[in-house]
C-alpha cells in the first residue's frame, strides 16, 4: 500500500446527479492515472468518473475567490448580541 497521502482523501458516500462533459484526452489519461494511484493508496477500487465530482468539490471548497464571491452575495448573518425581535 502506498503511504503517501493524496490531496483527495477517501471518498464519502453521497447522493448523485448524472452530468456529462467533454475533456481533452490528456486530462482523461491523467484522471485515469490518478484513479489508479487513489486505488493503490486507499485500497478501494475507483475510476476517473467516480473521482471527478469529488475533485471538483474539493477544488471549489478551496477556491478563496469563489468563497469571497459567495459570501458577498449571502444575506448578513443575524448578530448574536442583538436582542430578539
Amino acid at each position: 500500500m502506498n503511504t503517501n497521502k493524496l490531496r483527495l482523501g477517501p471518498l464519502p458516500k453521497s447522493e448523485t446527479v448524472k452530468l456529462t462533459f467533454a475533456c481533452p484526452a490528456s486530462l482523461k489519461a491523467d484522471l485515469d492515472r490518478y484513479a489508479t494511484l487513489h486505488t493503490q493508496t486507499y485500497g478501494e477500487a475507483v475510476d476517473a468518473v467516480t473521482l471527478i465530482p469529488h475533485m471538483l468539490e474539493a477544488f471549489i471548497a478551496r477556491d478563496r475567490g469563489f468563497r469571497k464571491g459567495m459570501a458577498a452575495k449571502a444575506p448578513p448573518a443575524p448578530r448574536r448580541d442583538a436582542p430578539p425581535t
